[in-house]
C-alpha cells in the first residue's frame, strides 16, 4: 500500500512539475512571439532559444530560423532551419527556407543532391532554384576583385556612396554604440520605431550619413531635425546645390490610427560646401505611415529621380520608380518601371551610368541575398536583365551600385570577410583588356561575323570574348597568364595566335592586330614536266631532278598537293596509249613516296594520246624530239587544293603579304628557279629542240595560271653592229612569244622587247664562246 501511495505521489509530483514547466515555456513562447509580431527579431530569436532548451518543438525551431533569416545572422540561420528539417512536421516550404540559408551561409558549391539523399526530394522538386545558373555565376571569372574602402568602414554597417561636385565622398553607417545583437536587416524599412536613441530592430544606433574629403577626414552630416532617426542613401542634384537622402523620422502620432509603422521617406535640401543642409523639403508623395519612400537616384540629364518604394498599386515587396521634376523642382507622379525591372519580392538602389541601368534585387535569379543587376537603357526602354556575377555579387547581401565622377565603380556587401556589418567596396581590375583589330586586305576593319576560340594555354574553358562598336574583338584576360587565340571563317586562313600573354605586361591593355584573308583555293604555284622513253613509264635519271624538286617543295610545304596530267604520242591504239598514261601517272605517285608524300596529296589523270601538244597525231611524219614533247606528265602544284577545307594560315607564309596572291606565287618561283632562259645559236633565231621542253612546261604554267603575265626580253652577244642586231633581238623575242602563242597562251598576256647587244650578261671587248652564248639569250619574266 506504502509503495501505492508513493507512486501516485510520484505521478502528481511530476505532473504538477510538466504543468508548471509548460506554463513557463508557454510564457516564455508568448512573450517570444510578441516580440517576433514587433519584428523585434533578435529579442524574439533569444527568447525562442530559452524555450527550446525546455522543450524541443518543431514550430519553435522554425520561428528560431525564420527569427536569424529576418536579421540577417547566417550561421545560425542555417542552423536553425537545419534542425527545423529534422523533425517529421517538416515540409517543402522548410526545405526551401533550408536550400536558402545554404546558399547564404556557404555558397553555390554546397551538395544539394547529397542533402537530398535521405529525403524524399529531388533538385526538381524545388524549381525556385536555377542550381546550373547558380554554378554558372559562381564558375564566371570575373576579371576583378572587390578591396573594402580604406579608412570608411567600421565595425557596424557601412554601405552607399555618393560624391558631391568636390569630390567627397558620402556614406551612410550607423557606427557608435551598440548593444551586442547580431545582423542588421535590409536598410530602412517599414518598420515599428520603439526608441528615440536606438534601433530597437537590431539595437543599434541609427543611420547617419557621413563625408570623406580628399584628406581622408570624416565628419558627420546633421541632418538638421532632431526628429530624424535615420539618415542615409544621398544622392546630389548638382546643378542647384541639392542634396536628396533617405530618412525615418520619430512619429510618435497618427490621426485616427493607434498602432502604425513609421515608413523611410525622401527629402531634400540645400547644401553648402562644408555640408551644411538647409531648407529641408519633403517629396510631395511621401507617406509615412502607408508606405516606404527610399534610395533616391538622381538622373540630371533626363530630369528624373529614381527610387524603391512599397507604395500601393506596385508589383510586390519593393518596386523601382522614377519622378520627373523641373528646374522649379515640381515633380511629376511616380511611374512604376514595370515588369521588366519589378519582382514580387524585392528591387532597390537604382543606379544609372551612361546606357546602363543598375539596382538590387532579390526577385531576379541570383547569388542569395540582394543581388546587384544590369540592363540597358535606351530611349526609356529596357533590354535585358544581367546579373554582374562576381564579385560584384555574393552568397548574401550586395547592393548600393555607384560610379565616381573618376569612373571608379564601388558597391555595398555583407559579405564574408568583412570588417563590419556591411562594408563598402571598390573595384579593382584584375584582368588586361585583349584588343584585338581584325583588318581585312584593304586594311579596314572586318566588320563580317567570324568565329573567335580564345582559352587559357592548357585549358579548355573558353574566355568570353566580344566585339566592340567598330567590329574589333575584346576580351578580359585574367594577370599573369598565358594564351591561345583562334580566329576562323569559312574560305579564309584561320589565324592562331599562341604568344598573347599577360606575364609581366604593364600596360592595360593588349593590343595585336590581325589580317583576315582569302584562302587563294587550288592556286597553280609551279609547273614542270617529266618526258619519258617511247613505250615506257619509267622515271628516266634525266627527269629525277625534276620530282626531286616537287618532292622537296611538298615536303616542306604541307599546302601543297600535286595534279598530275599523263600522256603519250601518238603511236599505238588508242587503248594501249590510255594504259600507258596511266602507268606514267602511277610511277609519278611511287617516286615521291621516297619524300614520304602520299597517294592523298596527289590527284593523277590519264589521257593517252588524247592532247598532243603538236600536230604529230596519228599517221603524221614526225621528228623523234617532238614526238618527245608528247610523252609526258604535266605537274602542277596546287596551293590549298581542297575548296571544302578551313587551312590555317602556313607557318612560312607568316612574314609574307597573305593578301598577295602573285606575291606568294611568286616567293615559290624565286625558290624554285622556275622561269626559263632560251639561249640561241650564233645569229640564229630558231629555237633550239632542248629548249622546247622548257617552254612547254612555260606554256603549261601561263594556261593554268590565268592572273599572270609574261615579258620576253631579247638580246643578243656584242658582236656585229647595232643596226643588224635589234632586228635578230627582236626575231629571237617574238620566236617565243609565237611558240607560247601555238600552245595556247593568249597574245594580250605577253609583252615582247628587244634590245639587241645594249644589256649583255657580260660586257666584254673579248669574250669566250660560253660568254657569248650568255648573252645570246631571250629572257621570260612574269609580271601581275
Amino acid at each position: 500500500m506504502k509503495n501505492l501511495y508513493l507512486k501516485i505521489l510520484f505521478v502528481i509530483t511530476f505532473s504538477l512539475f510538466s504543468f508548471q514547466e509548460l506554463r513557463a515555456q508557454n510564457a516564455i513562447l508568448r512573450y517570444a512571439d510578441k516580440q517576433f509580431e514587433l519584428q523585434n527579431f533578435s529579442h524574439a530569436a533569444s527568447e525562442y532559444e530559452r524555450a527550446f532548451e525546455r522543450r524541443e518543438r518543431y514550430s519553435t525551431a522554425r520561428r528560431i530560423a525564420e527569427s536569424y533569416t529576418e536579421i540577417r545572422s547566417y550561421d545560425k540561420s542555417y542552423e536553425w532551419w537545419k534542425k527545423t528539417i529534422s523533425f517529421d512536421e517538416s515540409d517543402r516550404d522548410d526545405y526551401v527556407q533550408y536550400i536558402k540559408s545554404a546558399l547564404l551561409f556557404q555558397n553555390a558549391d554546397f551538395n544539394v543532391d547529397q542533402m537530398l539523399e535521405q529525403t524524399s526530394f529531388e533538385k526538381a522538386d524545388f524549381p525556385e532554384f536555377d542550381f546550373d545558373f547558380l554554378a554558372k555565376l559562381y564558375k564566371k571569372n570575373p576579371g576583378y576583385r572587390l578591396d573594402p574602402v580604406e579608412g570608411v568602414n567600421s565595425s557596424g554597417s557601412d554601405f552607399g556612396s555618393a560624391f558631391d561636385s568636390s569630390g567627397n565622398m558620402y556614406f551612410a553607417s550607423d557606427r557608435g554604440e551598440v548593444t551586442p545583437s547580431k545582423k542588421a536587416a535590409i536598410r530602412p524599412d517599414l518598420n515599428d520605431i520603439y526608441s528615440k536613441d536606438k534601433y530597437d530592430f537590431n539595437d543599434r544606433e541609427f543611420f547617419r550619413i557621413y563625408r570623406k574629403n580628399d584628406q581622408d577626414e570624416i565628419s558627420e552630416i546633421d541632418p538638421g531635425s532632431s526628429e530624424v532617426l535615420h539618415f542615409s542613401d544621398v544622392t546630389f542634384l548638382n546643378a542647384q546645390d541639392l542634396i536628396f537622402y533617405t530618412v525615418t523620422r520619430n512619429i510618435r502620432k497618427a490621426k485616427g490610427n493607434r498602432s502604425f509603422a513609421v515608413g523611410a521617406e525622401i527629402f531634400y535640401s540645400k547644401i553648402d560646401e562644408a555640408g551644411n543642409l538647409t531648407e529641408h523639403k519633403s517629396l510631395p508623395f511621401n507617406d509615412a505611415i502607408n508606405y516606404s519612400v527610399m534610395h533616391p537616384h538622381v538622373d540630371e540629364e533626363a530630369k528624373r529621380i529614381y527610387f524603391s518604394s512599397d507604395m500601393p498599386g506596385g508589383l510586390g515587396g519593393f518596386d523601382l520608380y522614377y519622378v520627373d521634376y523641373n528646374e522649379d523642382m515640381s515633380f511629376g507622379s511616380p511611374v512604376n518601371l514595370g515588369s521588366e525591372i519589378n519582382t514580387a519580392k524585392d528591387e532597390s538602389h537604382p543606379f544609372k551610368s551612361g546606357d546602363f541601368f543598375y539596382f538590387s534585387s532579390n526577385g531576379h535569379p541570383g547569388m542569395g541575398g540582394l543581388d546587384v543587376f544590369k540592363t540597358s537603357y535606351n530611349s526609356g526602354k529596357f533590354q535585358g536583365i544581367e546579373n554582374l556575377g562576381l564579385p560584384y555579387n555574393s552568397n548574401r547581401d550586395d547592393f548600393a551600385f555607384s560610379v565616381s565622377p573618376e569612373g571608379r565603380i564601388y558597391l555595398s556587401s555583407d559579405r564574408d570577410g568583412g570588417l563590419g556589418l556591411d562594408d563598402i567596396y571598390s573595384l579593382i581590375a584584375l584582368n588586361k583588356k585583349l584588343l584585338a583589330k581584325i583588318i581585312d586586305c584593304d586594311g579596314e576593319l572586318f566588320t563580317e561575323s567570324f568565329e573567335a576560340m580564345l582559352k587559357e594555354k592548357d585549358s579548355k574553358n573558353p574566355i568570353e570574348t566580344s566585339r566592340d562598336d567598330d567590329g574589333a574583338l575584346t576580351a578580359e584576360l585574367p594577370v599573369e597568364q598565358s594564351f591561345e587565340l583562334s580566329i576562323t571563317k569559312p574560305g579564309y586562313f584561320s589565324i592562331f595566335d599562341n604568344t598573347l600573354t599577360t606575364v609581366g605586361l604593364e600596360e592595360d591593355v593588349l593590343e595585336r592586330t590581325y589580317r583576315l584573308a582569302k584562302i587563294p583555293y587550288q592556286m597553280p604555284v609551279y609547273v614542270d614536266i617529266v618526258y619519258y622513253d617511247l613505250d615506257k613509264s619509267f622515271i628516266r635519271l634525266t627527269e629525277e631532278p625534276v620530282l626531286d624538286k616537287i618532292g622537296e617543295l611538298m615536303g616542306k610545304y604541307e599546302f601543297l598537293d600535286l595534279k598530275v596530267s599523263s600522256h603519250t604520242d601518238s603511236r599505238a591504239s588508242y587503248e594501249y596509249n590510255e594504259a600507258l598514261s596511266q602507268r606514267r601517272a602511277d610511277a609519278v605517285s611511287e617516286y615521291l613516296k621516297r619524300y614520304n608524300v602520299g597517294p592523298d596529296r596527289i590527284r593523277a589523270d590519264w589521257f593517252g594520246e588524247e592532247k598532243l601538244t603538236n600536230d604529230c597525231g596519228d599517221g603524221v611524219p614526225c621528228p623523234e624530239w617532238e614526238h618527245q614533247l608528247n610523252r609526258r606528265s604535266e605537274l602542277v602544284l596546287e596551293a590549298f587544293p581542297d575548296p571544302t577545307k578551313q587551312y590555317e594560315l602556313p607557318k612560312e607564309l607568316l612574314d609574307k603579304d597573305i593578301c598577295d596572291e602573285i606575291g606568294i606565287f611568286e616567293e615559290l618561283q624565286r625558290e624554285l628557279n622556275a622561269i626559263p632562259i632560251v639561249y640561241f645559236d650564233f645569229d640564229k633565231s630558231f629555237i633550239r629542240p632542248v629548249h622546247r621542253k622548257e617552254l612547254e612546261r612555260t606554256a603549261v604554267m601561263m594556261n593554268r595560271m590565268p592572273h599572270l603575265n609574261l615579258d620576253i626580253e631579247g638580246h643578243t652577244d656584242q658582236r656585229g653592229s647595232v643596226d643588224y642586231n635589234i632586228p635578230l633581238s627582236e626575231r629571237r623575242a617574238k620566236v617565243v612569244m609565237d611558240y607560247l602563242k601555238k600552245r595556247g597562251v593568249e597574245a594580250a598576256r605577253m609583252n615582247f622587247v628587244w634590245y639587241g647587244k645594249s644589256k649583255p650578261i657580260h660586257d666584254c671587248g673579248e669574250c669566250t664562246e660560253a660568254m657569248h652564248q650568255e648573252n645570246r639569250r631571250t629572257e621570260l619574266k612574269l609580271r601581275k
